[in-house]
């Protein structure tokens, strides 16, 4: 399909104008605007970024969470030749300022004073930023500085110049091509700065028309847009494929009303990284702990019988008449429930991406009738490599190549790509894009994979994590930290092993599941680092990892990396201490570097260690917290001979 996003909006706008394109929940009511009305701001702020002296080629920052106005700037900026570039809406003044003098910023669209407060900031040092667009006006009645207009104030503009300037916006559309940069996306920057991805309109529309064709989106679909408009995940399936698709997203009121909004809206289609699944499941933990005993029991039964028969009737594959009956009738009494809790009742095709997800996890959610499946690629190849079709969905595999990709592996099981997604180039950075993508134009991923005679890929880790352990053994360290991941008192967890004898962990518990565990026991505490330290959590935390090991003996070759010694840490790992990313994936070497003293505790058989940590408060204050850990010795199994 060559086309741009502009042009796919507008023929929405002429085939179907009245239909709903995007929806927003504000004061508690949903406000629609139909393919007409969005074509029409997109066109009316295109032209107020002219009247300010927006040109082509330039680029424009966008920080903002889920909005309307959001999703119409991505194609307002590029019907006029431009590029918009959009940045973690939680991202610190500091981190913005690396990208605003990257891409060489004077536009910024803002969402709320929050996020101009930091664009002035970062103006103090990169004084180019000339003019930032606010869509909420709340709080900055009295802001003098210079550059600052409303997106109304903006709109009013572009209608005085549109019709000052007839047939100029028309004539810039039409030299826009499928083969311009239509977004450039940053990296989260795992292991150095981030890098800019410069995406192509053809790149996203094939992604994007490949996986509509494979899942039958249409205009009778709606989706939940709350992901971070930063992340290539969202800008597939809140951009790319509602503009191919034609079907409707729904913005919610705010990040802690998804929930209910998405009760409300009932989408057909979602798309979760697997932090959102987990998150799920543990609230269902939470509930079921709580609930009366009979309530505890038929839920326990019927999740009994969803493992055994769920994920086959799924499918479609056989089972017996009685498993069937019974199924329809725990579908009435606990999984339907349990669905609607989620707001997952209407869902028809579920997608999870952006990291591996543990296949127990995987598999309980497929097991109560939601078909979520995997999707896998990078920002570089617009989250667009591999998906998983219905009735050949693999819970220890991501699937197929997707339409219009090729995939390979390189001799050393690097996970190689070619076809439709593969990014134009990295911005500026021409050694950056030879590095990455070789003579032959595949793209190396730096996955390390293995596919199956059936096509289907297995992602192990990233190559540059896997590793050995000195008996020789394979060491993935991202696989045990899912299975780790899965129990819903365990938030987050990294492991150690390469070049050692024996893999170690750090745990970090969830302070809600673990919080709301800890009353039931009658259990005081005063915080994180209190009910971290606690004698009776550390022994419920034992408890998962040993049911952890148990798995890893039974499998084939994997008992070795069964984890010998674990703590739990005195602090959440987070984005704003830099050790994990905006898009939460682990900072493997930051946290040894950072922690390295407890490492060093947890292979000199230590049974305690002090350590004390600097941390970032959201204010932007630092201070201190310091904990003596307690170290575990965990209980491992023979190979093949789990209890």
């Amino acid at each position: 399909m060559t086309t741009t996003f502009p042009q796919l909006l507008l023929q929405h706008a002429a085939q179907r104008p009245d239909a709903p394109a995007l929806r927003e929940k504000e004061y508690g009511i949903w406000q629609t605007w139909s393919w007409k009305a969005a074509a029409a701001e997109v066109r009316l702020m295109a032209c107020g970024l002219l009247s300010l002296g927006f040109a082509k080629g330039q680029n424009l920052a966008l920080i903002s969470d889920n909005r309307p106005h959001v999703y119409m700037g991505f194609i307002a900026v590029q019907s006029i030749g431009g590029v918009p570039i959009p940045l973690y809406q939680d991202a610190v003044a500091n981190e913005m300022r690396f990208v605003m003098e990257d891409a060489e910023i004077h536009f910024a669209f803002a969402e709320n004073q929050e996020q101009v407060d930091k664009l002035l900031e970062v103006r103090e040092s990169v004084p180019g930023i000339a003019h930032i667009i606010y869509d909420d006006p709340r709080g900055l009645r009295n802001y003098d500085q210079p550059g600052l207009i409303s997106t109304a104030e903006l709109v009013a503009r572009g209608r005085q110049w549109d019709q000052a300037h007839p047939g100029v916006w028309e004539s810039m559309l039409g030299q826009v091509s499928p083969q311009d940069v239509s977004v450039i996306l940053y990296t989260s920057g795992t292991t150095g700065k981030p890098k800019g991805v410069c995406q192509t309109h053809a790149s996203f529309i094939g992604a994007a028309s490949g996986a509509a064709e494979v899942d039958k989106l249409g205009p009778q679909d709606s989706i939940i847009s709350y992901l971070p408009p930063a992340w290539v995940g969202d800008h597939l399936f809140s951009l790319a494929q509602w503009l191919v698709a034609g079907y409707t997203i729904n913005c919610p009121e705010s990040a802690s009303t998804v929930s209910i909004d998405m009760r409300e809206i009932g989408p057909t289609y979602y798309f979760a990284p697997p932090r959102v699944f987990e998150g799920m499941l543990t609230s269902i933990s939470i509930r079921m702990e709580d609930a009366a005993p009979f309530k505890r029991r038929m839920y326990e039964k019927a999740m009994e019988l969803a493992r055994r028969v769920g994920s086959d009737i799924l499918d479609g594959k056989p089972v017996g008449a009685l498993d069937r009956l019974k199924y329809r009738l725990a579908d009435f009494a606990v999984y339907g429930p349990l669905r609607n809790v989620m707001g997952l009742s209407r869902i028809r095709v579920a997608y999870t991406a952006g990291a591996a997800i543990g296949p127990e996890l995987f598999k309980f959610f497929r097991s109560i009738g939601i078909n979520l499946k995997q999707f896998y690629g990078q920002t570089e190849t617009c989250a667009y490599v591999c998906l998983q079709r219905d009735g050949q969905v693999d819970l220890n595999s991501v699937g197929q190549a997707a339409p219009g990709i090729e995939l390979k592996l390189a001799d050393n099981g690097e996970v190689l790509v070619k076809g439709v997604a593969v990014l134009k180039e990295y911005y500026k950075r021409p050694d950056a894009t030879a590095e990455v993508i070789d003579a032959s134009g595949y793209f190396h991923t730096g996955d390390a994979g293995v596919i199956d005679a059936n096509g289907q890929l297995r992602i192990i880790d990233r190559a540059k994590d896997v590793g050995k352990l000195r008996s020789g053994a394979m060491f993935a360290p991202n696989y045990i930290e899912n299975k780790l991941k899965f129990f819903s008192h365990i938030k987050e967890a990294v492991c150690f092993g390469h070049d050692r004898d024996q893999v170690c962990a750090f745990i970090n518990i969830d302070f809600e599941a673990v919080g709301n565990w800890a009353e039931r026991q009658n259990l005081p505490y005063a915080g994180y680092v209190d009910l971290a330290s606690k004698a009776k959590v550390l022994e419920l935390v034992a408890d998962c990892v040993a049911q952890v090991n148990a798995d890893l003996a039974r499998e084939s070759g994997m008992a070795d990396t069964q984890v010998a010694r674990f703590l739990v840490l005195h602090k959440e790992l987070d984005p704003d201490d830099d050790e994990l990313t905006r898009t939460r994936k682990v900072r493997r070497n930051f946290i040894a570097e950072k922690y390295g003293v407890l490492i060093d505790a947890l292979y000199a058989g230590k049974g305690e260690q002090f350590i004390e940590t600097q941390v970032k408060f959201e204010d932007g204050r630092t201070g201190t917290v310091s904990a003596t850990l307690k170290i575990i010795d965990a209980k491992t199994y023979p190979a093949s001979a789990a209890a």
